[in-house]
Parts: C-alpha cells; sequence; structure tokens
C-alpha cells in the first residue's frame, strides 16, 4: 500500500444503455459488454452492473440550489378557534359511505356539510389553519361546488401553494392573474396598461371591478378596444354589464344591436330588454301588443292571439332569433320572443287596465294560453317583477295545473327567486301543505337557508305523514337530504318523536319503518352536529 489510486479503465460509450439491453433480453441472446459467454455471464453481468451504477453515483455533480420561493403573503384575519380547527379536520377526512342498497345510516355525511360550514366561517371572517389548506384545496379540486368558498376562506396562502403544486392549478385559474393583484382603481395609467396588455382572465376581473364601482368608467374601458376584441372575448365582457345596468348604457347596447356575432347581438337585445324604457323595449311592446287583443264579444272577456306571419329584418335586428328550434312552430316562436322582450307595463294599458291578476286570469282562445303565460313568466324574471310573478304562480294551493304561467316546476323555481326570502318560503310551504314533497324538491332549493319555521314545519309534517303512509322512505332521500343542511337546528327537539321504528301496516312498504327510524335518526343527528358547528365559530 504505498498510496497510489489503482488505474480504472473508462467507462465504454453507452456502457449503461448496453447492459440494460443485455438484462432485457438475457445473456443467452446478447452478451453483456466486457463479459465473456457462457454459464458465468448473468452473474458478470450483475458485476459490471453495479460498477457502472457505483461509477455513474460517483460522476454526478450537485445541481445548482433553486431559489427559495417568497413567503406567502400575511393573512390578516383573525385564527380560527382551536375547536373549530378540529371540526374542518374532521370535515376534510369523512369519505362519504358505500354501503350497499344506497342504505347510509344514522351517521351525518360531513363532506355534505362542508359548504355550509365554510360559508359560515367566510361570514365570521377567520383564517384556515396553514397545516389544513392541502387537504382543504384536495377536497376543492374534487368538487368544483366548493372552490369559491374554499379558496374564500383559504386566502392568499391557496394562491402560494398552487404555484408549487400543480394538482391545485385551478386555484390560480379561479383567481384572476393567478393571484396578481389588480391595480387601484384610481392609477389610470396600470388601468389603461392591463385593459391593453393584460390576460384574458386579468380584464375580466378588472372590468367587472370597476363596473361594480363607477360602471360609466367600465362601459368607456370597453369602448376602447370593443371594435378590435374577438367575438367570444365580446360576449364574456359585453356580460359583465349585467352589473349596474341602467339607462346610460343604452347607447353602447344599441351599437352592440348591430355586431356581427349573433351571440354579442342576442345577449345586447336581452340587457335592452331588461330596460323598461329603452327604445328596444319600447319597440317590442309595439310588436307585441300588436299580437294579444281582448275580445268582448263572447259572454267572458277572452284573449286573442294573432302570432306574427314573418319574422322581418327589424325584428331580427332587434334579437328575435328567425330559426326556429325542432318541434316548435316559427309563429309561436317569434311570438313568444316578443312577449317576453316586451315590458310588461304593456299589458295593463293594452289590456283594459286589468291588474297583473285579472289578466291572467283572463281565458285564452285557441290554445295559446302556455305559450303566452310561459313568455309572461321569462319576462317577469327577467325584469324581476314580482307583482307579476305572484299573478303567474297563483295561489299555492291551486291544482296543480291551476299555477296559471308556471308550465313548470322550473318555471315556479325561477318566478319564486323574483320574491323576498320570507314570501318565497310561505309559498313553497304552502305548496307543500297542499301538494306534498312529490314534486316540491325544485321549490325548495331557491329558499333561503336555513328554512324559515313555516317552511320548515310544512316539510316535516310532509314526511311524517309519508312516514305513516309506509311510503317508499328513498322516494324522499333528495327532500331528506336538503332537510340535512337546510333545517333550522332548532327543529331538532320535534323529531325526537320519529326517531323509533313506526308500526308497519299491511300496504306499508316492507322494511319501510327501519329506513325511515334510520333517516330521522340522521337528520336529528346532523340538526345538532350543526348546531355544534355555528358554536364552535361563535355564530349560533
Amino acid at each position: 500500500m504505498n498510496g497510489t489510486p489503482t488505474p480504472v479503465d473508462a467507462p465504454a460509450p453507452n456502457a449503461w444503455e448496453e447492459l440494460v439491453t443485455a438484462a432485457l433480453l438475457g445473456t443467452e441472446r446478447r452478451t453483456p459488454p466486457g463479459c465473456p459467454p457462457g454459464p458465468e455471464a448473468p452473474a458478470a453481468l450483475l458485476d459490471a452492473a453495479a460498477v457502472e451504477t457505483v461509477r455513474r453515483r460517483a460522476g454526478l455533480r450537485p445541481g445548482r440550489a433553486a431559489a427559495r420561493p417568497e413567503p406567502a403573503a400575511k393573512d390578516p384575519r383573525p385564527p380560527l378557534p382551536t375547536a373549530a380547527a378540529r371540526r374542518l379536520a374532521m370535515l376534510l377526512t369523512d369519505r362519504p359511505g358505500t354501503g350497499g342498497g344506497g342504505r347510509r345510516g344514522t351517521a351525518p355525511d360531513l363532506m355534505e356539510l362542508l359548504p355550509q360550514w365554510l360559508a359560515t366561517t367566510n361570514a365570521q371572517g377567520f383564517a384556515p389553519p396553514p397545516e389544513l389548506l392541502p387537504a382543504l384545496l384536495d377536497a376543492a379540486r374534487g368538487r368544483t361546488d366548493l372552490r369559491q368558498a374554499a379558496l374564500a376562506f383559504a386566502g392568499p396562502r391557496a394562491v402560494w401553494l398552487a404555484r408549487l403544486n400543480p394538482d391545485w392549478r385551478f386555484a390560480l385559474r379561479a383567481t384572476p392573474g393567478g393571484g396578481v393583484a389588480l391595480p387601484h382603481l384610481d392609477d389610470a395609467d396600470r388601468i389603461r396598461r392591463l385593459w391593453q396588455e393584460g390576460l384574458f382572465a386579468e380584464r375580466v376581473a378588472l372590468l367587472g371591478a370597476i363596473r361594480a364601482r363607477e360602471p360609466a368608467a367600465a362601459r368607456e374601458l370597453l369602448a376602447t378596444t370593443w371594435a378590435t376584441e374577438r367575438a367570444e372575448d365580446r360576449l364574456m365582457f359585453l356580460d359583465s354589464l349585467r352589473t349596474g345596468l341602467a339607462a346610460d348604457d343604452e347607447p353602447f347596447l344599441e351599437q352592440a344591436l348591430t355586431d356581427r356575432s349573433r351571440n354579442v347581438r342576442a345577449t345586447a337585445a336581452e340587457l335592452l330588454s331588461s330596460l323598461p324604457d329603452s327604445a328596444l323595449a319600447a319597440r317590442m311592446a309595439v310588436r307585441a301588443g300588436a299580437c294579444v287583443a281582448v275580445d268582448h264579444t263572447g259572454n267572458t272577456p277572452t284573449l286573442m292571439v294573432e302570432a306574427p306571419h314573418e319574422c322581418d329584418a327589424g325584428m331580427e335586428g332587434d334579437g328575435v332569433v328567425a330559426k326556429a328550434p325542432a318541434g316548435r312552430g316559427e309563429r309561436s316562436w317569434w311570438f313568444g320572443q316578443l312577449v317576453e322582450a316586451a315590458p310588461l307595463a304593456t299589458w295593463p294599458a293594452r289590456l283594459g287596465r286589468r291588474t297583473p291578476q285579472e289578466i291572467v286570469a283572463l281565458p285564452v282562445a285557441d290554445d295559446w294560453q302556455g305559450e303566452l303565460h310561459a313568455a309572461w313568466c321569462r319576462a317577469a324574471v327577467r325584469q324581476r317583477n314580482a307583482a307579476w310573478a305572484r299573478a303567474l304562480l297563483g295561489a299555492p294551493g291551486a291544482p296543480e295545473a291551476g299555477g296559471p304561467g308556471a308550465v313548470s316546476l322550473a318555471e315556479r323555481s325561477k318566478l319564486l327567486a323574483t320574491l323576498g326570502g320570507a314570501e318565497r318560503a310561505d309559498w313553497v310551504a304552502g305548496f307543500i301543505s297542499a301538494h306534498g314533497l312529490s314534486e316540491a324538491f325544485q321549490l325548495l332549493g331557491v329558499c333561503a337557508v336555513p328554512w324559515s319555521e313555516p317552511l320548515g314545519r310544512a316539510v316535516v309534517d310532509a314526511l311524517n305523514i309519508a312516514r305513516d303512509a309506509g311510503s317508499y322512505p328513498w322516494s324522499f332521500s333528495g327532500v331528506m337530504g336538503l332537510a340535512e343542511r337546510c333545517l333550522d337546528p332548532s327543529e331538532a327537539r320535534r323529531l325526537d318523536g320519529l326517531m323509533a321504528v313506526p308500526d308497519e301496516t299491511e300496504d306499508a312498504s316492507p322494511g319501510a319503518g327501519g329506513y325511515w327510524a334510520e333517516a330521522f335518526q340522521r337528520l336529528v343527528s346532523t340538526l345538532r352536529l350543526r348546531a355544534a358547528m355555528a358554536e364552535e365559530l361563535g355564530a349560533a
């Protein structure tokens, strides 16, 4: 040992690739480089691979250290209370049950409570525990309905984390400019630069922010580049004018009526028809009014409809789509669009100074009632006209076909959305009391949470009636799930008597009593859990 290193032969070019190829093909078919053929070849291959592995590792040079990421922005909100943080961890680790037959048992579905928990937390203004942000982002990644509330709760650290993990890229897309702060709305130079050079998402966010504060300034900014925007971008930008829509927007929207894009023209016409004093609304009032009149020749005043015989250039210029969908008659298609776009104030003046209730109650000749009332429904929703919505909804206890203008539950839901929260809940409660729950699911979806006491009582009473009748409980699983999320937690005490297994009648569905008992036990457990969650957040 004189300290002189033993010379080592330089590796042959592509030595590692040759060894891998020999290992894949087998030493009988491919002799490893530098190894004699024969029975010793496999062992020689392994020895050579070991030497080459050590050589490769020893020859690696350390890479340049990456720059450390900048710290996440500070979150000024107060930290989440300890009990609420523990609750969030439970909500994020829960997984929906996968029991056979669709049977859920009596345990609350915690993941279904997460949206409500996030809404309450955001209202209280708490910041999340940093260690739970990855699980929160994973939950929002899998459920798009959680994203807006989850990202609001996660705050600036969500964007910071999303830049480090491609699985959370949705947080960058959901945040204008990937979290880049918009310029101050008083900084005219930066606003102009961002509007002219920014990414589409940044420009949409900028326009929306200005529109919410200064509607005229947003419209003027849009006008500076309107002629050079792509059609799909013009449509998105035009949609932002719904916020703060006013008579001052009419000249710009009239200009958009001549746009080369049909979708842009249609949106401009819709917005103009939402302005009852606009020139387009007046033109539509004349056209629609010419189609409807009161006939006094019979014993009862009757509405007569004479639909347009053609869709002329003026109608098309005002946004009327000439080509009817498959299965629709052209005249009824044109007629519906005219009535939908005409101001509802047109009709009392046109039809004998009658009130909306009196107009809706008039018979309509020649089977035009469905088309006329459906168009009035759309007009009431577009113009947010509560008086017409009440008239078209009718009394909640009226026969199913007697909701005068609401041709479907979807139309009823839209009409209800024009009413105040208390009036909406009272109407749906009356509907449930008269018709039960079989068709109330869609109507319940537009009611404010938590449900008012009359509405909650109507739902519980209807569920109890269905239980006593021995109905299939799984037919009401959707309503029961809504009740778990929407009933006021204070209702839990009224439900204790419904958790026992009821006596089954002869005509009851087999096993229904057990299912009903489980469903009510789960409902009570969920309501009590929601009460505890609210208390933990200081929102009881």
